[in-house]
Formats: C-alpha cells, structure tokens, sequence
C-alpha cells in the first residue's frame, strides 16, 4: 500500500548533489550494456523502469507506475468488469476530477451520473455472471487537469477474492453508439489483484500542451469494510496522486541517454521501416523485420535494463 507524508529533510546543498548525481550516473553508465546501434519508440521514452514488484500489473497494454503514455483521441471511455466467486459483490467506478492544485472539482459516480462533461453508465449491484461499469468523457471539454478513475468496493468480495476484476480505458467514435466494448479501440487492460478496497490504476493529465496522457498509478486504498465512495476518499487520492506525479521517476529516456556516447548510434523509430542491421531495440511491441541479432526491450521484459 502506497503512503504520502511531508518530506522534513533538510535539501543537499546543490554542488554536493550534483557531484552525488554525476558519480551516481558514470556507475550507472559503466554497468549498462553497449547499445552499438540504439532504436527507440518515441512514445517508451516516458515508461518508467519497475523498480519494485509492486509497480506494475498483469494484463493489456499495461506499464509500470509512473510511467506516461499519449491519450489520443476525443471520446475516452473507461470501465471496470468483474465476476463474483459467490457473495453479492458490488463494484463502483467512478471518477474525480482536479485542478492544477490537486484541488476538486467535481466527480462522477454513480450518485452523480451526469458531471464533469461526462456520463456514468449506472449503478450494478450485483455480478454472478460477470457485471460492467463504464464512465464516458468528451476530453476537449473536461474542466481541470487531472482526472482520476477509481473502482470502490461497495459490498462483497474483495479484489483478490473475486474470480475475475479488471480495469481498461478505451478510445471511442460516435459510430459505436453506446456499446460497451469495441476491442479495437481498446488501449489497455489491466488485472484488479491488489489489497484494499479502493483501486486506483491511472490518471489522466492534462499538460501544458494541452494534450492528454494516462499516469500509471497501480495503487490499493485500505478503505472501508463496504460502502467506498469517491466522496470519501478526495484528500487521500489527491495526496497520492501530487506524489506520483511531481517525483522524477527514472525512465527509458534517462536511461537512454546514460547509453548514448560517441560510439552509439541513435534512431527514433518512426513506426515503419527499421535498419537493416543488429540493433538495440527499446519499444512497446516488437517491430516487424528486425535483424535476427537485435536485442529487444519491451514492456516484458524491461527489468532487464536495471543495472544489476
């Protein structure tokens, strides 16, 4: 379970922790592979490296905590499925929106359906077949920066308990007309198999470009027995969520940059053709005909570029 509390240290005076960061980096650089010629995907530069077991999740399109990814699109639609072991389990998905502040702004759920630019699709109580939630939201016309879904344990088995849970985001058209899933557009799907009661697997922020991208959270509130509302849990989720956010995280493109001297040789892949030498490739998914001697980083297996 994540924590926030005031950080009361004194800072490091500034040349001490530069020279600290310099010795820190030329280690790190010395235990990093040779790239010899580096490939990189522009939209990994932002994936943060799992640095604990607990920062990620099993499922579709996901990554570790903390990293970025682009949002793309107008309609976004999130929602969360699950399927009881044998109680009564209900499920709640809902939504709160902040300011630049992590101030509230408004929410939606299913005590306020229709807010924030967006609609809930209504309250399931009960889920021995399987039950879905989904939360709908016009982006150019959402108020605030950040909005942050979660899915509350009202009644029933807990995320672990459940025979099945998980949460995904998806981007839509107005073709689609109000079905719930269109696997196509679906951008992510991940595994609800934490503790607690409250999941809170992402954040949607809103930069100063004023474009979208999801912050991956992958956390677990404690909450309450039964009855979590996001109307309880406002100060909580805004702490966790200024923590996540405002920390440097280290990331494929710091990383990267440790790899790059003046032997290496640096592509951004522009998503179509590819050298026709070995490379080191970093990336979401492998891309189609890389020489059969390139290394290959994707989200599967990027602990393998934690320096040991």
């Amino acid at each position: 379970r994540a924590q926030a509390a005031d950080d009361t240290r004194r800072p490091m005076p500034t040349p001490e922790r530069e020279r600290l960061i310099t010795a820190l980096d030329a280690e790190l650089r010395r235990r990093l592979p040779a790239a010899g010629h580096l490939l990189i995907d522009p939209d990994a530069l932002d994936v943060a490296l799992p640095l604990s077991g607990r920062a990620t999740a099993a499922g579709l399109g996901v990554l570790p905590r903390g990293s970025l990814s682009p949002v793309e699109g107008e309609l976004l639609r999130f929602f969360v499925y699950w399927k009881q072991t044998g109680r009564s389990t209900d499920y709640d998905l809902s939504a709160l929106l902040l300011d630049a502040r992590y101030t509230t702004v408004t929410w939606l759920s299913y005590t306020n359906l229709r807010e924030m630019e967006g609609a809930h699709s209504g309250d399931v109580t009960d889920a021995p077949e399987g039950a879905s939630e989904f939360i709908d939201l016009r982006l150019g016309a959402v108020r605030g920066t950040y909005i942050v879904p979660q899915v509350n344990i009202y009644a029933g088995e807990g995320f672990e308990e459940a025979e099945e849970s998980f949460f995904g985001f998806m981007l839509r058209e107005g073709e689609q007309k109000g079905r719930p899933f269109e696997p196509r557009t679906v951008r992510m799907k991940s595994e609800l198999r934490g503790p607690g009661r409250v999941a809170l697997p992402l954040a949607f922020l809103r930069g100063s470009d004023g474009r979208w991208r999801a912050k991956w959270l992958h956390l677990y509130l404690r909450g309450e027995p039964s009855a979590n509302r996001v109307e309880g849990n406002r100060v909580t989720v805004a702490t966790l969520l200024r923590g996540i956010v405002e920390r440097e995280q280290l990331t494929i493109r710091y990383l990267a940059g440790l790899m790059t001297d003046d032997a290496t040789t640096v592509t951004l892949w522009d998503g179509g053709t590819v050298p026709a030498g070995p490379v080191t490739y970093i990336g979401l998914e492998r891309p189609d005909g890389l020489h059969p001697g390139s290394r290959v980083i994707t989200p599967e297996n990027l602990r393998d570029l934690i320096p040991a």
